[in-house]
């Protein structure tokens, strides 16, 4: 029985190699450089040839010990096939932490504040009214209202609008759909292209969240002060769908960017805080606190 591959980044490299012993084609710098497969994407091989292994056990009722393969060219064939399983399930797996850059650095325009605005948000966090985190009974999304209303009502519907401020290279369809462009995602410092067919890839995010903004007292707002609050465009900002996900309703406490975006985010953080006078948790505002320490 062949084990599935620990996959790894130097058995992908090997790999890599090996095919180009088979097919004579030099492998790509891309091919080399690829990131190691996920845990996700380990632990379910590992799984198939455990399940595989259990299967012959009952079929012979002993364990059958493979021979072992001798040669170059088998060896690398089977490092290929199982690399080649491997990737697809790693696509398919759980998205788990996307490892946050502590280094990663987004567009200069996003990681740097203005003169001022840090020594302001300092000022602000000691003003806010720290809080337990309430019932999340009732919360819906459309508690919010509509989705991206055009509430500064230039025309555009707020993503648009969002996609637009924070993306590079943007190209449209008329004047405010846009169709393509590249973020410098804030959250995890990575690049990433964004096509309108594959839109889910760049999301737009409330910086507080919704849901806890529901928890923390929204639920007793008007309905147009949340529609409001929901399609401010100080509290939305176009990231990667991967830590946007991971991020989900929580606060600074349970979750951070990395941290060369901290500090504005703490900013951003303070400021929506500030204008509909929501309170935030002790760990929220020692999260916060830490942020500003980056500034």
């Amino acid at each position: 029985m062949t084990q599935a591959p620990v996959l790894t980044k130097a058995s992908w490299t090997r790999a890599m190699l090996a095919k180009a012993r088979l097919t004579k084609a030099r492998p790509t710098e891309a091919e080399l450089t690829k990131a190691e497969p996920t845990e996700a994407a380990r632990t379910s091989a590992e799984r198939m040839s455990a399940g595989r292994t259990r299967t012959e056990r009952t079929r012979t009722g002993h364990t059958r010990t493979g021979r072992a393969r001798t040669g170059r060219t088998r060896t690398a064939r089977a490092a290929v096939a199982g690399l080649a399983l491997a990737v697809p399930l790693a696509a398919a797996g759980c998205e788990g932490d996307v490892g946050l850059s502590e280094t990663g650095s987004p567009s200069s325009g996003t990681t740097k504040p203005a003169s001022g605005d840090a020594a302001k948000a300092r000022k602000n966090l000691s003003g806010l009214r720290i809080a337990s985190t309430g019932d999340s009974g009732g919360y819906r999304r459309d508690k919010f209202g509509t989705r991206w209303k055009d509430t500064d009502h230039n025309g555009c519907d707020q993503r648009n609008d969002v996609l637009a401020r924070d993306l590079e290279k943007v190209e449209k369809k008329g004047r405010c759909i846009v169709l393509s462009g590249r973020l410098d995602d804030p959250y995890s410092g990575k690049q990433i292209t964004f096509e309108k067919k594959d839109a889910a890839e760049v999301q737009i995010d409330h910086v507080y969240p919704l849901a806890l903004a529901w928890r923390m007292g929204a639920s007793r707002w008007s309905e147009d002060k949340r529609e409001q609050f929901a399609n401010d465009h100080d509290n939305l900002l176009a990231v990667w769908g991967v830590p946007n996900r991971q991020k989900s309703d929580s606060g600074p406490g349970e979750w951070k960017p990395q941290k060369g975006f901290q500090c504005v985010y703490a900013i951003k953080y303070i400021a929506v805080a500030k204008e509909y006078e929501l309170p935030v948790t002790r760990s929220d505002h020692d999260a916060l606190q830490d942020f500003l320490g980056r500034c």
